[in-house]
């Protein structure tokens, strides 16, 4: 049987501090696409262990693949200088 995926409410838009800001919103965009974290990894071509460290805020990762990630999820990074 397919594991349920359990829904994260989408974070208020927010500046972005640390990691832990970002990997709630990974989260919340990976459960309200209905992706479970292999499906999401897939999708983003990256591998599942980088894909839970995002979500978890468990390693530096590169910004290529935040970039990449972000994209393929749909969560808009704005900057300004």
């Amino acid at each position: 049987m397919a594991k349920k995926i359990v829904k994260a409410n989408i974070p208020e838009p927010q500046i972005l501090l640390n990691q832990k800001i970002l990997g709630e919103f990974v989260h919340a965009a990976r459960t309200n696409n209905n992706l479970t974290v292999q499906d999401a990894a897939a999708l983003c071509n990256i591998s599942i262990n980088t894909m839970n460290n995002i979500e978890n805020a468990k390693a530096d990762i590169k910004l290529s693949t935040v970039i990449k990630v972000c994209s393929m999820l749909g969560i808009t990074i704005r900057i300004e200088a």
